[in-house]
């Protein structure tokens, strides 16, 4: 705003003293001192407020209104309340140095010409932005993407101070501004996409007020540019893909003219997120074709043909059909009433970017197709990692979720699971078949453990134990009952320890001595319990037979 405007306003009581060739100077901000030096607190073009308490003769009025003018004050405003009239020493100097200069009456408080100034400067910086916004939106909507969301958000930086950042439903960070400063913390982003999962699972309206380590975020949710809020049947369809936007600000005490320019922002945001999701097409198609042709069979020298022509769009410049991992995952939802496998293609796409990883498009290098409710993404290994000898090349079940359990369980809530299976790295286009079938069966053992968000690697199948998921819940309570009963009612009945002394026995592989020694007890002592526990059950622990069944019971127990 203008300082002409403020002195047209008769409610601020400003009388001029000085300087009615400036007037049409910019004021970008107010500030109220009685520090003999304000400069440190002083970035320029504010309007500056004072009592007069700095000054104690009429020396001090000329150092005062050089570090004013030096640092690109607007204009000074004095009140009148302290000394009657502003001083003439003051006047002055003010015109020595061209600074206009105000007289605020008495009757007038500093706080009502602060918050006018700022009402009058942020929705001036609210209407430039939203023409800056609008046209942006134009030119996005008609072209290529104009710079993506970080443009964006630089705007509402520098236009109205405001920090923002994109998060993704994961909570990996997508985007932020400049103004924005360091990126947010991992944990920040995990804990503000958990939020706003669990209030868009509510119904609440956005946006979403979180208060997290004394600070205050909105979050609004970023929707498919070509989708309204009521568009989806079910906000299960599409509360695992949707994009956010976080700002540090409270959003309860804004006016609805910057409600409305935050909503031109997201939507101008998700044109840019349909973009990447357009882009994502021709990935999916092409392992769409894939997963036909691995399912129906398809010799192998045709699926090699097809990874050919999918490794350069895949992994643009290796040159060179890469090793494959698959990656099976499954969202399901009680009642059925939602189809999770387009839910699960989406999150998995997610799901496989590095969280590390920054920007709209790290996942360039992922396949995800989905078939009969589940996902199955077809992910590249470069070559040079693939060669590594050793189990943990690739990806990891585990790693996998690690940094998304959070925020996903919000999204679920309590009606909704997402189980994840992975394979083994596979060398050629033989392997494919088995790796799919080696996915599923690890997402399946994923699905027979607790927890609304659960994973299984390779790795894991070759235990015995990850059979025991699939052992009827009745027969493995019989089993156990037959086998360990006898134990805790004896150690029930005469204050023994014969279940630790057999847990102890197993894992020191049957070793007399060393299972002693572990338990502080004597190898008679030990020898007595042992022969306690074989004539309760009727087994022999000599026997590997007797040994595993213990072993397997005192798991399922």
């Amino acid at each position: 705003m203008r300082l002409r405007a403020l002195l047209d306003t008769d409610a601020l009581g400003l009388r001029l003293l000085g300087g009615e060739d400036e007037l049409d100077r910019s004021v970008r901000g107010v500030m109220t001192t009685d520090l003999r030096d304000p400069s440190r607190y002083l970035s320029g073009g504010e309007l500056v407020l004072t009592g007069l308490a700095w000054r104690r003769d009429a020396a001090d009025s000329e150092p005062f209104v050089r570090i004013l003018v030096q640092a690109g004050v607007a204009a000074l405003a004095a009140g009148e309340a302290e000394l009657g009239d502003v001083p003439d020493d003051l006047v002055l100097a003010c015109a020595r140095h061209r600074l206009p200069l105000f007289a605020v009456h008495e009757s007038v408080a500093f706080a009502t010409i602060t918050e006018h100034v700022v009402r009058q400067v942020s929705g001036e910086r609210a209407g430039d932005l939203a023409a800056v916004v609008d046209r942006h939106r134009r030119m996005m909507t008609s072209g290529p993407a104009g710079g993506g969301p970080d443009v964006v958000l630089d705007l509402l930086g520098t236009d109205l101070d405001l920090r923002a950042w994109v998060l993704s439903p994961t909570g990996r960070l997508i985007a932020g501004s400049k103004e924005a400063g360091p990126a947010l913390p991992a944990e920040t982003c995990a804990k503000l996409a958990a939020e706003h999962l669990a209030a868009t699972r509510t119904g609440r309206r956005g946006p979403y007020r979180v208060q997290l380590h004394g600070s205050t975020y909105s979050l609004f949710p970023i929707r498919s540019s070509g989708r309204s809020p009521q568009a989806a049947r079910d906000v299960r369809e599409t509360v695992l893909s949707d994009w956010l936007l976080a700002v540090e600000a409270d959003a309860g005490d804004w006016p609805g003219e910057r409600l409305d320019l935050l909503q031109g922002v997201t939507q101008l945001i998700a044109v840019e997120r349909d973009r990447r999701d357009a882009a994502r097409t021709v990935r999916r198609r092409l392992a769409q074709e894939v997963l036909e042709l691995v399912q129906s069979g398809a010799a192998p020298a045709e699926i090699a043909a097809r990874l050919r022509v999918a490794a350069p769009v895949l992994l643009p410049g290796l040159g060179a059909a890469p090793h494959w991992q698959v990656v099976v995952a499954r969202v399901e939802w009680e009642g059925d009433q939602v189809d999770g496998g387009p839910v699960a293609q989406s999150l998995l796409e997610e799901v496989l970017v590095d969280p590390q990883a920054t920007g709209p498009e790290p996942s360039d290098r992922i396949a995800v197709a989905h078939s009969g409710g589940e996902a199955i993404a077809l992910v590249p290994l470069p070559a040079v990692a693939a060669e590594h000898d050793g189990s943990e090349t690739g990806l990891l079940a585990d790693a996998l979720l690690q940094s998304v359990r959070e925020p996903l369980s919000a999204g679920l809530d309590d009606d909704g699971r997402l189980t994840l299976g992975v394979s083994a790295a596979v060398h050629s286009a033989e392997g494919l078949r088995g790796a799919l079938e080696e996915a599923r069966h690890a997402r399946r053992v994923a699905a027979a453990r607790s927890g609304r968000v659960c994973a299984a690697g390779h790795q894991e199948l070759a235990s015995h134990v990850l059979l025991l998921p699939f052992v009827p819940d009745d027969v493995r309570r019989a089993f156990t009952a037959r086998l360990l009963d006898p134990l805790k009612d004896y150690d029930r009945r005469h204050r023994a320890e014969l279940i630790p002394t057999l847990e102890a026995f197993l894992e020191s592989d049957g070793s007399w001595t060393r299972c002693a020694t572990r338990l502080h007890l004597h190898v008679n002592t030990l020898r007595y319990r042992v022969g306690r526990i074989e004539q309760l059950t009727g087994r022999d622990l000599s026997r590997l037979e007797d040994k595993l069944d213990f072993f397997l019971a005192l798991r399922m127990s």
